[in-house]
């Protein structure tokens, strides 16, 4: 299936202007073309392949996710967990490969999210226990060697951290659960306003109140990077 331009969909302001302006690198196509229509299954990324088919992806019930991550509560934090992976590896190898070079305050930036990232990684890890998803294998190309990449794929990145688990909190059950994804997302809205200070965008791209995506449309935007890989 063709990815859909930016003019067929309609998509949030921190994706929007990630689009805009990452260009020349075909790892970065959901910056530029985004996936964001309600649920279409997209091409690449056998592991996801595997955990979301493609009916199950178009349809979930109340946007939760689909029923290969697990049930009830458990899918949700195998969700959020897989997100965490996808986080965490992307700081941990531009960290690695000393992105942010040159650059203190992006370095002071990078050094406070990948902690908390790993942090958010040993929680979910531990809440699940031997329910937990493994983590996928990542190649995230030149977004973890170019500083400008970087800097725009962290800001797409945290700010669809911020929509997934906002997205999923009303499908929550158990109110200890709902604390623990209420204690994490508002740490990855405060990294996505960091980032967008950082690059010159604001705080908070949606205005006064955040919008949650439903699992379908976050999953399409994790698929369409081709980050992940089987």
């Amino acid at each position: 299936m063709d990815h859909l331009s930016l003019e067929e969909i309609d998509v949030d302001g921190a994706i929007r202007e990630g689009m805009e302006e990452v260009s020349g690198d075909t790892r970065m196509s959901f910056l530029r073309k985004g996936a964001m229509a309600g649920g279409a299954a997209l091409s690449g990324g056998a592991i996801l392949s595997a955990l979301v088919p493609g009916a199950a992806m178009a349809k979930t019930r109340g946007g939760a996710p689909p029923s290969s991550f697990g049930a009830g509560d458990i899918g949700i934090l195998n969700f959020a967990l897989t997100l965490e992976y996808l986080e965490s590896t992307f700081y941990n190898e531009g960290a690695n490969n000393n992105v942010s070079h040159g650059d203190r305050r992006l370095q002071r930036l990078v050094a406070t999210i990948q902690a908390d990232e790993n942090a958010h990684v040993r929680l979910l890890k531990s809440a699940l226990g031997s329910k937990a998803a493994k983590k996928p294998n990542f190649n995230f190309g030149k977004a973890v060697r170019d500083r400008k990449t970087f800097a725009l794929t962290s800001y797409a990145l945290e700010n669809t951290g911020v929509h997934a688990y906002l997205g999923q909190a009303p499908n929550i059950k158990d109110p200890k659960i709902l604390l623990t994804a209420a204690s994490i997302v508002t740490v990855e809205a405060r990294h996505s306003g960091a980032i967008g200070l950082y690059l010159g965008k604001g705080i908070a791209p949606s205005g006064p109140l955040d919008t949650g995506l439903s699992a379908s449309k976050i999953l399409a935007i994790v698929k369409s990077t081709g980050f992940i890989k089987g």
